[in-house]
């Protein structure tokens, strides 16, 4: 256990060493995004608007604090990995080392984490500026840090599922980006027609959202979507191991 520990530890040092030197261009960017939609959706758009009883922008942030959360933690883990992959080549050195395939996903999974982690916390902190009535408990950073590790995770699975960057390009533009906007970050899925709705909540976006948006407006916890999100996690830990466990072979 300790040296599974201590092999996580070295893995994700190599890639913090690297995010210390450029973390301020790293943090800048993966906040651009979730800013412009905070502005457009929250003060343009819906401005005025209400949803099940809530002002828009109540509804909005915890959903682009899902959103952020998502696509940091996502970008971060897959944009590495194929980075040491694809580029500089050091990615297999990890493989044939006598280092366990559960410390080198978890190790580069983490580095997504941390991005996430400290990207939705920006955004957090400015939506409590905003709307200081957010709820924000233990539970809502619990359901935080499983997120971001669950997308950190996804990001390792894509990243070793495809061997070069057009592929990547092509993943990000049919499944990515739709996840962004359609798994209910910006609008109710009450509002979608049904088999819509059950396609959307097989996306583990839209349990975040779910689960994040239901604490920080003080409704009942969502518990089946909180361990539908932790299913997708395990789900996508145990594939990214199959998919190394083939490469290395």
């Amino acid at each position: 256990m300790l040296e599974s520990l201590n092999d996580i530890y070295s893995i994700l040092w190599v890639d913090l060493r690297n995010l210390s030197h450029h973390w301020r261009s790293t943090l800048a960017t993966s906040l651009v995004q979730p800013l412009l939609y905070l502005v457009a959706f929250g003060y343009g758009l819906g401005k005025g608007v209400s949803i099940g009883g809530v002002s828009y922008l109540a509804f909005v942030i915890p959903g682009i604090v899902a959103l952020t959360a998502f696509s940091s933690s996502f970008n971060g883990s897959a944009s590495k990995l194929q980075i040491d992959r694809l580029f500089y080549r050091s990615f297999d050195e990890f493989l044939i080392s006598p280092v366990s395939l559960f410390s080198i996903v978890i190790g580069k999974s983490l580095i997504g984490v941390v991005r996430g982690t400290i990207s939705s916390f920006a955004i957090l902190i400015l939506g409590f500026v905003l709307l200081p009535s957010l709820v924000v408990n233990p539970i809502f950073v619990l359901t935080l840090l499983l997120s971001c590790f669950v997308f950190a995770l996804f990001g390792v699975l894509v990243a070793s599922m495809f061997n070069n960057h057009v592929h990547m390009s092509t993943f990000n533009n049919l499944v990515i980006l739709p996840m962004t906007f359609l798994c209910g970050t910006f609008f109710s899925l009450t509002q979608v027609p049904e088999g819509v709705k059950i396609a959307l909540y097989l996306l583990p976006l839209t349990h975040s959202s779910t689960c994040l948006r239901a604490i920080a407006l003080g409704q009942s916890f969502p518990w089946l979507s909180f361990l539908a999100l932790a299913g997708f996690g395990l789900f996508f830990f145990l594939a990214s191991v199959l998919v190394l466990k083939k490469t290395n072979l």
